[in-house]
């Protein structure tokens, strides 16, 4: 749950924004952009990482049960295996009202490249995007958190062509204040299995 205070923020910030709206172009997303080679399935070995952060926001305020879906939601997003797991902990008020802070506790698995034999998986180099727009769970007023993460995503996962963009300002909610582009290495899904038919 984010604060009453965010959203009203919002709400003027677009509606000063409501002219750019219906001019700009819609937003880049990742499907837009395909791998730079597609013919490319290695082989992946998942990594075990183990690390902490501080949240410390200004502009935008969470609750620990926020940050606990908004920080899994995008590890997911950039590759980690499902079984990622995160807790917050440390907001003043409770772990369901919206603060300033927050200690984040994160356990989750990712693909390295690997030409071991064993207990490999198939993967493949895949754009990924991340703005105030994309993946859909993002939001306006997101910066503080992906500028807070920065050590966390570019240390923790196989990436090539990093961008990683934040231009947060205090009490400010911009539209394009923070980017991160780059290509991921993902585990290809397993084929899907047909029924045998009888004829």
């Amino acid at each position: 749950m984010r604060s009453a205070n965010r959203s009203g923020m919002l709400m003027g910030a677009m509606a000063v924004l409501g002219g750019f709206y219906l001019t700009a172009a819609p937003p880049c997303r990742a499907a837009d952009h395909p791998p730079d080679h597609p013919a490319d399935v290695v082989t992946g070995a998942w990594q075990h990482h183990h690390d902490r952060f501080t949240y410390y926001g200004i502009t935008a305020l969470y609750s620990c049960d926020s940050l606990e879906t908004n920080v899994r939601s995008l590890l997911l997003h950039l590759g980690a295996r499902k079984d990622a797991k995160v807790d917050a902990m440390g907001c003043p008020n409770g772990p369901s009202v919206p603060g300033h802070n927050a200690i984040i506790d994160v356990d989750f698995y990712t693909l390295s490249p690997s030409s071991d034999a064993n207990d490999t998986v198939q993967a493949q180099w895949m754009p990924v995007l991340v703005n105030s727009t994309h993946p859909s769970f993002m939001d306006h007023g997101d910066c503080e958190l992906i500028a807070e993460m920065k050590d966390l995503i570019s240390k923790n996962f196989s990436l090539r062509e990093l961008s990683y963009r934040t231009d947060c300002v205090p009490h400010e909610v911009n539209i394009d204040d923070f980017t991160v582009k780059a290509q991921a290495l993902k585990e290809l899904p397993a084929p899907t299995s047909r029924t045998a038919r009888g004829y």
